[in-house]
């Protein structure tokens, strides 16, 4: 029996009922990896010999009576987190040789619930792309069209998941990071509120692992189904021992309904800074239209929602501040002699990423309490709502494009071509407020490309669009690749 598309839940059950074994699941990953991963180019760090071990290990536990969230599971670990032993660049050509000492508090964390760490999966330089490729490790494909990208920057992650290269995953998530991916590689990926999971040893080389966390930024779980990533997600979640959890526990709620029929959904599937394309757009429909079959109260507009054109700019503003921090200094001078040169009257995409990227602390001050204006305003839409759907990205996945200047770069909408950094606001309405958000797959594209879905939730209430996605992917089916 093949076991390599079973979700994690599944061979749980099966390791517990001794139908099969760990080195057996390990051994049957690895031979996949070896046989179809060339193609792909989804593991950049294979670790088998350490992963058979571990598996040997699993099964040797097991047969004494020990029973984990994930024992015996194999898993992959994106190339981002720190494992001690292994490469970690941030597919930094300088950073090559660098290999950290010890676990990032996420692999930490998988190995003592028992997961069999298969490998580290790709990324881009820095991973600052929608796309995974890099001078050290090469190019990731789409495994439904090897011309085009699985995404970024979880997009080894996203792949391997779709290859059937282990059972779960853990991504990283500022600029859609996790879900991206997901609704390219037709799996699912779930965003955490922000703070909700701890990212100690997700930092980029040289960098001591300290705890400290980025603005933005969110480390959580990627899956084949959605129980998978409430799985794991309950394996992640919790503060660091080294600073929050001195003194708290994480008592994450329960979801707000367990029934489809309770549920209230805002649908929001047009954004004004870019348009939807018809594949993602009939794909949020596909996923309303289950949601009212099954009893669902569905809404398409609210004057609850906050404004859709600030929260772009906020999200621009702080991200870019948060990224231009780590720029070199010659880099960060040149962009502000270019914003002296910006006209007062100059309000674009362009300028607003460039202003962002230089905000004096009295700036990033006001934009921060603007942000909480905000979270003020999706808390009231969540009086209402329990959950709001809505695009990824505006397309299926788009083909390899290696151009170094993300600013040249377009993004083809239904033959028209956008900015590329566009596509990012509909990433950015979660992420800005760092509210919970679910991908989940929703169908394919004419071409045959998987196309996905976020669910958004309100925060610190993960569970709740988790417990939806779960509801739909029994209601529309499960759809995830098996090349």
């Amino acid at each position: 029996m093949e076991w390599s598309f079973r979700s994690a839940e599944e061979l749980s059950t099966a390791l517990r009922a001794g139908e099969v074994t760990s080195m057996e699941l390990t051994d049957e990953a690895i031979d996949r990896i070896e046989r179809d991963g060339k193609a792909i180019n989804a593991i950049c760090v294979p670790d088998f010999d350490r992963a058979r071990a571990a598996a040997r290990d699993a099964d040797a536990a097991r047969a004494r009576g020990e029973d984990r969230p994930l024992l015996g599971i194999p898993v992959t670990v994106k190339e981002s987190y720190n494992m001690a032993g292994l490469p970690t660049t941030w597919g930094v050509p300088a950073q090559r040789d660098f290999v950290p000492a010890e676990d990032a508090v996420q692999v930490s964390r998988l190995k003592d619930a028992g997961a069999v760490v298969l490998g580290k999966t790709n990324v881009p330089f820095m991973l600052g792309d929608l796309q995974s490729f890099n001078e050290i490790y090469g190019t990731t494909n789409n495994p439904w069209d090897l011309e085009r990208t699985p995404g970024g920057s979880s997009g080894g992650s996203a792949a391997a998941l779709a290859c059937g290269f282990g059972a779960l995953s853990i991504g990283s998530d500022i600029g859609g990071s996790l879900r991206n991916p997901a609704h390219f590689c037709g799996v699912y990926a779930h965003k955490p509120s922000y703070g909700l999971v701890v990212s100690r040893g997700h930092v980029p080389p040289p960098a001591p692992a300290l705890p400290s966390a980025r603005d933005l930024a969110v480390v959580g779980p990627m899956a084949r189904t959605a129980r998978d990533l409430t799985l794991l997600l309950d394996v992640m979640a919790g503060p660091d021992p080294l600073t929050l959890g001195v003194a708290f526990d994480l008592a994450l709620p329960a979801a707000r309904r367990e029934r489809l029929s309770d549920f209230r959904v805002l649908v929001v599937d047009d954004h004004p800074v870019i348009p939807t394309g018809s594949a993602v757009r009939a794909a949020v429909n596909r996923v309303a239209d289950a949601l009212v079959s099954g009893g669902a109260r569905v809404e398409r507009h609210s004057p609850l929602l906050p404004d859709l054109t600030e929260a772009a700019t906020l999200y621009t503003q702080l991200l870019l501040s948060e990224l231009a921090a780590g720029y070199p200094v010659e880099a960060y001078e040149h962009i502000r002699t270019h914003v002296a040169g910006l006209s007062a009257d100059d309000h674009g995409p362009d300028a607003t990423r460039l202003r962002g990227a230089v905000l004096s602390h009295r700036d990033w001050i006001e934009a921060n309490n603007r942000r909480e204006l905000h979270r003020h305003g999706w808390r009231q839409l969540f009086a209402e709502f329990d959950a709001v759907l809505c695009p990824i990205t505006p397309t299926p996945a788009f083909p390899h494009d290696h151009n170094p200047d993300l600013g040249d770069r377009r993004i083809d909408i239904d033959g028209v071509a956008y900015p590329f950094g566009d596509q990012l606001v509909w990433a950015g309405l979660a992420t800005m407020p760092g509210l919970p958000a679910t991908a989940i797959p929703a169908g394919r594209s004419p071409e045959g490309l998987p196309v996905g879905v976020q669910l958004i939730g309100p925060m610190f209430e993960d569970r709740t669009p988790l417990r939806l996605a779960e509801l739909l992917e029994q209601e529309i089916g499960g759809f995830q690749a098996s090349k």
